[in-house]
């Protein structure tokens, strides 16, 4: 099964440039390690919500943006190795980054629904979310329900991940971003579309037919909670 390394962080918006230089350096070598696609992206259109959002789950402060990205893996196995030799390689140079890894979150997902022709994208749609460990199965379903909705207006990739190395941190993480209860597992999804206007007008005809297309598939989760936005991709390695 598909692995899924996924993470949010704080970029300082004056480092920005800084930040996109490092990831695509970076990109190449993490696929030398085992991966099989490399994605980092910049908050472009994320919403501040009233009980979680993507800034909170950082910590983020004035003068900071969202990063979100993902590192996409054969199999666990592969990442287990892939992240020790990037761990041992003097080519990845962690000084000076443009981001405080301190709150940075991350976390290990399968991937359990993965639907589209793919291809080349410029933009995304990201998600976090709490799901009951019990719904998983109910989970999936749900999603791949939904997804040729998204993918009949314009998007070429929906993409949904389950929780399954999710560690606690001391300062942000994944449970805290989603104010996950006791039970409950963390998801990590993500939408891919072509570039900002295919995504702007295919989430308005999504909004539009939503209460209809989505009447007898109701949400397995509190979307209360759920964090999501819009990011401009800015390094791609596949």
């Amino acid at each position: 099964m598909s692995y899924v390394t996924g993470c949010v962080l704080p970029v300082e918006a004056e480092r920005r440039a800084r930040f996109v230089d490092q990831a695509r350096k970076a990109a190449p070598l993490i696929r030398e390690f085992g991966a099989s696609c490399v994605v980092d992206a910049l908050g472009d259109d994320v919403p501040k919500g009233k009980i979680t959002d993507f800034y909170r789950s950082v910590a983020a402060r004035d003068g900071e943006i969202l990063g979100f990205g993902w590192i996409e893996w054969p199999d666990s196995a592969a990442r287990d190795a892939g992240e020790s030799r990037m761990m041992a390689d003097p080519r990845m140079d962690v000084s000076d980054m443009a981001f405080d890894a301190r709150r940075m979150i991350h976390g290990g997902f399968e991937m359990v629904v993965d639907e589209g022709p793919a291809g080349p994208f410029g933009y995304v749609d990201g998600f976090v979310l709490a799901v009951p460990s019990e719904n998983r199965e109910g989970f999936i379903a749900h999603c791949l329900a939904a997804a040729p909705l998204f993918l009949r207006h314009g998007a070429t990739r929906h993409v949904e991940c389950w929780g399954v190395d999710v560690p606690a941190g001391q300062v942000t993480d994944f449970q805290r971003a989603v104010a996950a209860e006791p039970g409950e597992t963390v998801c990590f999804s993500w939408i891919e579309w072509p570039d900002k206007a295919a995504r702007d007008a295919g989430q308005k005809a999504v909004f539009a037919e939503m209460d209809t297309a989505m009447a007898d598939n109701p949400m397995p989760f509190d979307g209360r909670r759920m964090i999501y936005g819009g990011f401009d991709v800015v390094s791609r390695e596949a």
